[in-house]
């Protein structure tokens, strides 16, 4: 792998988080401007703001001829959401679980990740159903603020006062811009890298890309550990994956009919993430009731790194 891919890859996610960052608190600061509850931003604007570049990322990788690139951006960010930022974070931290865990966002995830396997058993994803999807997120959104009493503390991020709007909208600006140009580099990194090492566009995906997209995830509970502050909400990574399927894939469709290249995706992949999606529910109860800790935390990163290895052999 010459320089100049790795350069596109690393100066791509950096400028890509960047951008998500500089997006997510400039729409926290319109928000809190113009007065929209608590609740609202914390399921909306946060979700839709942090689930940025991956859907950059999949339309982008789309428009460009590359839909398993798409897809398996989602698939591998739910995958690794559970797999890779929630094993380390209870492996080094436990979290205790809510009632409305497995209650109402458990199940709510469990749907889509079904839903996801159903229309994409046929090997695409065409404009009718991406409509449905983003019905689906809309219906999600509402259920879930009416079920949610949180406070502005559980978005985890300090927002003591709104900014002007004017700095408001410049950072808006410049994070849609990094967003564009993060993307543009970090996918031809991408693919340039599945071209040097002969793999597919599914694996780098899945790897690669998806990794990177869950990053700022990854090192934002590591911190939260190592400051042994108020770690991660499962109920935000739970939510994040519901994001990836009913607004990142559903927008993606609309904008460009996903046709599944690599059947690998639809044999293998798609049943990874329902099992890592499934796997919550049983640790949740055992072997310690309501409490994700160390061995909980090992089986999942166990599990992933099975999965990932199998995808190089």
């Amino acid at each position: 792998m010459d320089f100049n891919t790795l350069l596109l890859l690393l100066s791509g996610l950096a400028v890509l988080i960047v951008g998500g960052n500089l997006l997510l608190k400039s729409a926290i600061s319109i928000s809190l401007k113009f007065e929209i509850p608590k609740i609202l931003i914390g399921m909306t604007v946060v979700s839709l703001a942090t689930s940025a570049p991956e859907l950059i990322i999949s339309v982008k990788s789309a428009l460009m001829g590359s839909p398993d690139l798409a897809i398996s951006n989602v698939l591998g960010s739910n995958i690794a959401n559970i797999g890779l930022v929630l094993g380390l974070t209870i492996f080094f931290s436990p979290i205790n679980i809510s009632k409305d865990i497995y209650k109402i966002d458990w199940p709510i995830m469990m749907f889509s990740a079904l839903y996801f396997l159903i229309i994409i058993l046929d090997g695409k994803i065409n404009f009718y159903e991406g409509s449905i999807l983003i019905i689906f997120l809309i219906i999600s959104i509402v259920f879930l603020i009416k079920n949610q009493e949180k406070s502005q503390e559980d978005l985890n991020i300090k927002t003591p006062s709104a900014d002007s709007l004017s700095k408001s909208m410049i950072l808006l600006v410049v994070g849609g811009i990094c967003l564009y140009l993060g993307s543009e580099w970090f996918i031809a990194g991408a693919i340039d890298m599945a071209s040097y090492f002969g793999i597919t566009e599914r694996v780098i995906g899945i790897t690669v890309v998806s990794v990177g997209t869950s990053l700022p995830e990854l090192v934002t509970s590591l911190v939260a550990v190592v400051k042994k502050e108020k770690s991660i909400s499962l109920g935000n990574l739970l939510g994040s994956n519901i994001f990836n399927v009913f607004a990142v894939l559903g927008v993606t469709s609309l904008v460009s009919p996903l046709i599944v290249n690599d059947l690998n995706i639809i044999n293998f992949d798609i049943y990874v993430m329902l099992f890592f999606a499934a796997i919550i529910l049983p640790l949740i109860f055992f072997p310690k009731k309501f409490v994700l800790g160390r061995i909980e935390g090992l089986i999942i990163l166990s599990c992933y790194s099975i999965y990932i290895y199998n995808l190089f052999i």
